[in-house]
């Protein structure tokens, strides 16, 4: 068993808006949120403000303790104060992918039981759609304004008295983000107040910020990334959160140079701009001083070529998941310098660890041995929503959550991710990890992006199958030279047998590459969904 070198910190039993305002009044003038685009600011003082009003608001329209609220929206500044208004009505809040279909917005209303909804006005005939096909909905609100919709920008006028909502943070469910876990359909993640609350606490030695300090908002809030390291953990310490709605790299770059970002909370492929675009040399990105990458695997050489551009530390990384609240690992700032290249970091405060064989699930294992990874702490979720099964397949009778990734540690506690146990492709036996062959891809100066699967060849084998980018100002890179070049830098077994060309690498809004996607089209060999 591994365990984290920080000292156990005790759970912060408060409600997930206490524990991240609760010094707002401190902060007063301090600019907490900024529109990226426009420069709108909302100030310490006026973010406890406004939440508080939009909570009595939501009061009183009928939000109750035990609702579910799903919040419907890009990244904006009014994302956070719905958010914070949301859980002191003592609503949960569920939040939702912009970019859903109506459909499967439905599906999420449906399974969350959700009464109420939160949108913009841009996105308002989806919600509308949405809560037709779900039903149950009582009201959809908007955060601007849109005719025969109560806006809340209008609940700022409220009278009402505050909401009191008695909140249990050990038991009350504050955000409900929906995951896939280690397979198959979306679930509900229950995260209490508590669990969320206290995963910042445990996060703060290794990473932390302050007044001063100016985060870039680039990922989505909705994901539990965005909303722990861009939202909750920088507004919990004073620190001010630029907000962009989504990721353009130009107005990114713009971003950093006009408002002094000091700290970029960033995915692989943002990474990988900042490491390869020409558009990087425009811009006077010298106000930033630290790099994080999570929520995919992190390539080294990647890694090494973005910090020796920016002339930055070493870029860290982090790990964790939607069912761990969602940190367990990050590179502290203090020790970027002495991490080694490819860690995505070190258990943090309160955090217990084992690696347990492939083969053998009940034989743990040592350093330097890789297997599944296994996670005990007070960021544990409280389970899947309505599946039972689910969750008892996720988080063992110990306690344990099976996180379903392959990893080792080093003899200093740093902590490798290897891939997941589902994607491994096995060649004649053999064990192939994607995310290796990927980040050996991305070191050919013809290649912008790649993506490894599993498909079939003629005799029913599996074999490495690679998806390829080509760089636009490369030509004539063949499959034929792609197929050699990673011949040439591995083992036999490794070797990618079969090569496509695309337009762009499918991913997700947290940067993960959607293999799922790929493995549908034609020239895949189709697996299907690995069990």
């Amino acid at each position: 068993m591994f365990r984290s070198e920080y000292a156990d910190v005790p759970p912060v039993d408060l409600p997930i808006h206490d524990a991240v305002l609760g010094r707002a009044a401190d902060f007063g003038d301090t600019p907490a949120l900024v529109d990226g685009t426009d420069g709108t600011t909302i100030t310490y003082a006026q973010l406890d403000r406004f939440h508080r009003r939009i909570a009595a608001g939501l009061a009183e329209a009928g939000v109750r303790k035990g609702d579910v609220l799903a919040l419907h929206s890009p990244n904006t500044i009014a994302f956070p104060t719905a958010f914070y208004a949301a859980t002191r009505a003592g609503a949960s809040v569920t939040t939702v992918h912009p970019l859903a279909t109506a459909e499967e917005f439905a599906k999420q209303l449906g399974d969350s039981a959700a009464r109420w909804i939160v949108t913009v006005s841009p996105l308002l005939a989806t919600a509308r759609r949405a809560a037709e096909l779900a039903g149950g909905v009582r009201e959809i609100f908007v955060c601007d304004s849109a005719p025969g919709h109560r806006s809340l920008i209008d609940m700022l006028a409220s009278t009402a008295p505050d909401p009191e909502a008695a909140v249990d943070p050990a038991e009350d469910v504050a955000a409900l983000p929906y995951s896939s876990g280690t397979t198959g359909v979306p679930k509900g993640v229950m995260l209490t107040h508590r669990q969320i609350a206290t995963n910042l606490a445990q996060l703060e030695p290794a990473v932390t910020a302050g007044p001063g300090d100016r985060i870039l908002a680039v990922l989505p809030f909705f994901h539990i990334y965005g909303l722990t390291a861009l939202m909750n953990a920088p507004l919990r310490k004073g620190a001010t959160v630029v907000v962009l709605p989504r990721f353009e790299l130009d107005t990114f770059l713009a971003a950093i140079q006009n408002h002094r970002i000091t700290g970029l909370y960033v995915a692989p492929p943002i990474v990988l701009a900042l490491a390869k675009h020409p558009a990087v040399a425009q811009y006077d990105l010298s106000s930033l001083k630290y790099l994080i990458s999570a929520a995919a695997p992190l390539d080294a050489q990647l890694a090494a070529a973005c910090s020796q551009r920016l002339g930055l530390p070493p870029v860290g990384q982090a790990y964790g998941m939607t069912e761990l609240s969602p940190g367990t690992h990050v590179v502290p700032l203090d020790a970027m310098e002495q991490a080694p290249p490819g860690t995505v970091g070190k258990l943090i405060a309160g955090t217990e660890m084992r690696i347990v064989s492939l083969d053998d699930p009940g034989k743990d294992l040592g350093t330097g041995e890789s297997g599944e990874i296994l996670i005990r702490g007070p960021q544990v979720m409280k389970g899947y929503l309505g599946r039972p099964d689910a969750t008892a397949a996720m988080i063992d009778a110990d306690g344990w959550l099976h996180t379903g990734d392959v990893g080792h540690v080093d003899g200093d506690g740093w902590l490798f991710v290897v891939d997941r146990v589902k994607e491994l492709i096995k060649y004649k036996g053999f064990q192939v990890a994607p995310a290796e062959l990927e980040a050996l891809l991305l070191t050919h100066p013809g290649i912008l992006d790649a993506a490894v699967i599993g498909a079939h060849d003629e005799n029913g084998n599996e074999i490495p199958h690679a998806h390829v980018v080509r760089r636009p100002d490369v030509d004539g890179l063949t499959q034929g030279e792609v197929m050699m070049y990673v011949a040439e830098r591995v083992a036999p077994y490794k070797r990618v047998r079969r090569v496509t060309f695309i337009d762009t690498v499918p991913r997700a809004a947290s940067g993960k590459i959607l293999r799922r996607e790929l493995r549908k089209s034609p020239q895949a060999g189709e697996l299907g969904e690995r069990t």
